[in-house]
Protein backbone atom coordinates (compact mmCIF):
# COMPACT_ATOMS: atom_id res chain seq x y z
CA UNK A 1 0.00 0.00 0.00
CA UNK A 2 2.86 2.31 1.01
CA UNK A 3 4.01 2.30 -3.06
CA UNK A 4 0.67 2.73 -4.17
CA UNK A 5 0.08 5.99 -1.86
CA UNK A 6 3.62 7.01 -2.94
CA UNK A 7 2.77 6.68 -6.48
CA UNK A 8 -0.91 8.43 -6.39
CA UNK A 9 0.74 11.15 -4.13
CA UNK A 10 3.84 12.38 -6.59
CA UNK A 11 1.83 11.79 -9.73
CA UNK A 12 -1.14 14.18 -7.89
CA UNK A 13 2.56 16.35 -7.57
CA UNK A 14 3.42 15.89 -11.48
CA UNK A 15 0.08 16.67 -12.39
CA UNK A 16 -0.42 20.02 -10.80
CA UNK A 17 3.02 21.12 -10.17
CA UNK A 18 3.35 23.48 -13.14
CA UNK A 19 6.40 24.97 -13.84
CA UNK A 20 9.12 22.70 -13.34
CA UNK A 21 10.85 21.22 -10.52
CA UNK A 22 10.87 24.06 -7.68
CA UNK A 23 6.98 24.19 -8.57
CA UNK A 24 6.68 20.75 -6.39
CA UNK A 25 7.98 21.72 -3.16
CA UNK A 26 4.40 23.59 -2.26
CA UNK A 27 3.39 19.81 -2.41
CA UNK A 28 6.35 17.91 -0.52
CA UNK A 29 5.42 20.70 2.15
CA UNK A 30 1.81 19.50 1.99
CA UNK A 31 3.21 16.19 2.24
CA UNK A 32 5.56 16.77 5.41
CA UNK A 33 1.83 18.38 7.14
CA UNK A 34 0.18 14.87 6.49
CA UNK A 35 2.67 12.26 6.12
CA UNK A 36 5.59 10.81 9.30
CA UNK A 37 7.82 9.66 7.02
CA UNK A 38 8.78 13.51 5.95
CA UNK A 39 9.36 16.88 7.61
CA UNK A 40 9.64 20.74 6.64
CA UNK A 41 13.45 20.73 7.87
CA UNK A 42 13.85 17.01 5.35
CA UNK A 43 12.05 19.38 2.07
CA UNK A 44 15.10 21.68 2.65
CA UNK A 45 17.71 19.10 2.78
CA UNK A 46 15.85 17.13 -0.30
CA UNK A 47 16.32 20.53 -2.26
CA UNK A 48 19.75 21.10 -0.91
CA UNK A 49 20.52 17.60 -2.59
CA UNK A 50 18.17 17.66 -5.46
CA UNK A 51 19.69 21.14 -6.69
CA UNK A 52 23.07 19.50 -6.04
CA UNK A 53 22.77 16.62 -8.18
CA UNK A 54 22.52 16.15 -11.78
CA UNK A 55 18.61 16.12 -13.16
CA UNK A 56 16.04 17.76 -13.32
CA UNK A 57 15.12 18.86 -9.55
CA UNK A 58 11.72 17.72 -9.41
CA UNK A 59 12.44 13.88 -10.29
CA UNK A 60 15.72 14.22 -7.78
CA UNK A 61 13.45 15.76 -4.82
CA UNK A 62 10.24 12.60 -5.81
CA UNK A 63 13.25 10.10 -5.76
CA UNK A 64 14.70 11.59 -2.14
CA UNK A 65 11.48 11.22 -0.98
CA UNK A 66 10.50 7.99 -1.78
CA UNK A 67 13.94 6.44 -1.35
CA UNK A 68 13.87 7.89 2.37
CA UNK A 69 10.04 5.98 2.78
CA UNK A 70 10.35 3.02 0.70
CA UNK A 71 14.22 2.69 -0.02
CA UNK A 72 15.07 2.49 -3.70
CA UNK A 73 11.95 0.89 -4.81
CA UNK A 74 10.15 3.66 -2.85
CA UNK A 75 12.48 6.43 -4.83
CA UNK A 76 11.30 4.13 -8.15
CA UNK A 77 8.09 4.33 -7.73
CA UNK A 78 7.94 8.21 -6.65
CA UNK A 79 9.82 9.37 -9.33
CA UNK A 80 8.05 7.61 -11.78
CA UNK A 81 4.53 8.65 -10.64
CA UNK A 82 5.82 12.71 -10.76
CA UNK A 83 7.11 11.68 -14.44
CA UNK A 84 4.07 10.08 -15.65
CA UNK A 85 1.46 12.93 -15.82
CA UNK A 86 4.09 14.78 -18.22
CA UNK A 87 4.88 12.08 -20.45
CA UNK A 88 0.92 11.38 -20.87
CA UNK A 89 0.17 15.08 -20.96
CA UNK A 90 3.15 15.73 -23.90
CA UNK A 91 1.67 13.06 -25.65
CA UNK A 92 -1.69 14.44 -25.81
CA UNK A 93 -0.48 18.01 -26.03
CA UNK A 94 1.68 16.63 -29.21
CA UNK A 95 -1.25 15.11 -31.23
CA UNK A 96 -3.49 17.24 -30.73
CA UNK A 97 -1.54 21.14 -30.48
CA UNK A 98 -1.47 21.08 -34.34
CA UNK A 99 -4.94 20.62 -34.78
CA UNK A 100 -5.87 23.34 -31.88
CA UNK A 101 -2.90 25.85 -32.10
CA UNK A 102 -4.61 28.67 -33.54
CA UNK A 103 -7.72 28.07 -31.26
CA UNK A 104 -8.30 31.00 -28.71
CA UNK A 105 -9.36 28.64 -25.94
CA UNK A 106 -5.92 26.63 -26.32
CA UNK A 107 -4.28 30.30 -26.59
CA UNK A 108 -5.82 31.52 -23.19
CA UNK A 109 -5.08 28.21 -21.42
CA UNK A 110 -2.02 28.47 -21.89
CA UNK A 111 -1.81 32.07 -21.19
CA UNK A 112 -3.25 31.40 -17.61
CA UNK A 113 -0.29 28.52 -17.22
CA UNK A 114 1.81 31.59 -17.36
CA UNK A 115 0.76 33.12 -14.23
CA UNK A 116 0.39 30.39 -12.20
CA UNK A 117 3.61 28.58 -13.47
CA UNK A 118 5.55 31.87 -12.17
CA UNK A 119 3.54 31.80 -8.94
CA UNK A 120 4.47 28.33 -8.12
CA UNK A 121 7.99 28.74 -8.90
CA UNK A 122 7.85 32.42 -6.41
CA UNK A 123 6.01 30.18 -3.90
CA UNK A 124 8.65 28.01 -3.97
CA UNK A 125 11.63 30.50 -3.72
CA UNK A 126 10.07 32.31 -1.31
CA UNK A 127 9.99 28.81 1.23
CA UNK A 128 13.16 27.96 0.07
CA UNK A 129 14.68 31.70 1.24
CA UNK A 130 12.49 31.08 4.49
CA UNK A 131 14.16 27.45 5.25
CA UNK A 132 17.75 28.85 4.64
CA UNK A 133 17.75 32.10 6.33
CA UNK A 134 15.07 32.46 8.91
CA UNK A 135 15.62 30.68 12.13
CA UNK A 136 12.69 29.38 14.07
CA UNK A 137 14.65 28.78 17.28
CA UNK A 138 16.01 31.97 17.65
CA UNK A 139 15.44 32.80 21.44
CA UNK A 140 15.47 36.66 20.28
CA UNK A 141 15.02 38.78 17.57
CA UNK A 142 18.58 39.70 16.25
CA UNK A 143 19.02 36.05 15.82
CA UNK A 144 16.00 35.24 13.60
CA UNK A 145 17.41 35.33 10.63
CA UNK A 146 20.74 33.42 9.85
CA UNK A 147 23.16 36.90 8.70
CA UNK A 148 26.10 34.33 7.29
CA UNK A 149 23.62 33.02 5.54
CA UNK A 150 21.80 35.68 4.47
CA UNK A 151 25.32 37.87 3.29
CA UNK A 152 26.26 34.75 1.65
CA UNK A 153 22.70 35.03 -0.15
CA UNK A 154 23.62 37.80 -1.26
CA UNK A 155 27.11 37.78 -1.86
CA UNK A 156 25.96 34.62 -4.64
CA UNK A 157 23.13 36.34 -6.22
CA UNK A 158 25.07 39.41 -6.91
CA UNK A 159 27.84 37.14 -8.39
CA UNK A 160 25.26 35.39 -10.11
CA UNK A 161 23.43 38.50 -11.99
CA UNK A 162 26.68 40.09 -12.97
CA UNK A 163 28.50 37.53 -14.04
CA UNK A 164 26.58 34.28 -15.15
CA UNK A 165 29.23 31.91 -15.03
CA UNK A 166 28.14 28.44 -14.65
CA UNK A 167 26.23 27.19 -11.94
CA UNK A 168 28.78 24.51 -10.90
CA UNK A 169 31.08 27.20 -9.87
CA UNK A 170 28.95 29.01 -7.14
CA UNK A 171 27.56 25.66 -5.98
CA UNK A 172 31.05 24.86 -5.43
CA UNK A 173 31.77 28.03 -3.83
CA UNK A 174 28.97 27.81 -1.64
CA UNK A 175 29.62 24.29 -0.72
CA UNK A 176 33.59 25.42 -0.01
CA UNK A 177 32.17 28.56 2.35
CA UNK A 178 29.44 26.56 3.90
CA UNK A 179 32.70 24.35 5.09
CA UNK A 180 34.78 26.98 5.64
CA UNK A 181 32.26 28.94 8.01
CA UNK A 182 30.80 25.98 9.49
CA UNK A 183 27.25 26.66 8.31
Amino acid sequence: MTMVLLFALFFQTGLFSIGGGLATLPFLYQMADHYEWLNHEMVADILAVAQSSPGAIGVNMAAYAGYHCAGIPGAFVAALGLISPSIIIIIIIARMLKTFRENTTVVAVFSGLRPAAAGLLAAAGFGALKLSLYNSGASVWYELLRWRECLLFVVLFLLIYHFKKHPIIYIAAAGVIGIVLGL
